[in-house]
């Protein structure tokens, strides 16, 4: 009689303590983040999800070559990391990581692409208006997480499963524009949060893309960052929370804009950025600050 009452107080006092435990006072490293932001859709996956603290934590300062614009990847770039499509052949990611190089799987998240293998398992009503200037793309609703899981999970289980060690998610900048949808700031916050969980649940590590305004809510949270064009648009400095977090921001200006590329690099160098130049769509094509 005794010996069961001892033992349901004991589990009883474990339960409290787990719900205790939730509770407790440790920082919450994203300072707005409360129940309405919270990642709470998750689906099944192949792999095991107990949390992982190993995924890939880079520092700032690497090089970086970025090859979205074909799945026919120059690997003979000399950078520490390559950014590349999720769908090469996994025989280019080897060969990188044979030479020591770290691999980010870019995927497209706030986009629909009617090229993708997967297009087909979106539902019509999460497909926005035309992304314009990319033709085939459509904006996404990412405020239907339930729906778009099951894709965007399978995708990064394919990351995964192909050995990337990082995520690129683009398109996570999305709600200033002009999509179909009422997309707010809180929404696409929540999908960021989401976004890095389920990354981080495989040992990925993962990069804010732009999204300048949110950094202060995502750094402690995310890897790295990736830019575009923000020394020409002077926008480079939102980004030096990064690098006071140790943590790199890979710059990336175009060549189809005028701006001052050594003078870039010249502030790239002062803010500590890994910059370089690429053509608009791309390719293998690379021109490094000196």
């Amino acid at each position: 009689m005794w010996s069961r009452i001892l033992i349901l107080f004991l589990l009883s006092s474990f339960l409290v303590g787990c719900e205790s435990a939730s509770d407790s006072p440790e920082p919450d490293p994203v300072s707005t983040k409360d129940s309405t932001l919270m990642p709470s859709t998750s689906q099944p996956s192949t792999f095991d999800l107990t949390p992982e603290t190993n995924w890939w934590h880079p520092t700032a300062g690497l090089t970086w070559q970025w090859q979205i614009g074909d799945l026919d990847i120059d690997t003979s770039i000399e950078a520490d990391v390559y950014d590349i499509d999720l769908y090469v052949d996994q025989a280019i990611i080897d060969e990188l990581h044979a030479k020591g190089r770290k691999v980010i799987c870019y995927i497209s998240v706030g986009s629909w692409e009617d090229w993708r293998p997967d297009k087909d398992q979106f539902p019509a009503e999460v497909l926005g208006k035309d992304y314009d200037g990319w033709p085939g793309e459509k904006w996404l609703d990412i405020r239907a997480i339930d729906k778009l899981a099951p894709i965007m999970l399978a995708r990064l289980d394919l990351c995964k499963a192909k050995g990337f060690d990082a995520l690129e998610p683009d398109n996570m900048e999305i709600y200033t524009n002009d999509t179909g949808f009422p997309l707010t700031y809180e929404d696409q916050l929540k999908f960021a949060l989401w976004l890095a969980d389920e990354a981080h649940k495989r040992g990925l590590a993962i990069g804010q893309k732009n999204a300048s305004d949110q950094v202060s809510q995502l750094v402690d949270v995310y890897d790295f960052a990736i830019t575009e064009d923000y020394f020409y648009y002077g926008d480079a400095e939102s980004m030096l929370l990064y690098i006071k977090a140790g943590k790199p921001v890979f710059a990336a200006e175009y060549t189809d804009l005028p701006g001052d590329f050594a003078a870039f690099c010249e502030q790239s160098k002062k803010l500590n950025f890994s910059t370089i130049l690429k053509k608009r769509g791309l390719d293998a094509w690379i021109q490094t600050c000196p």
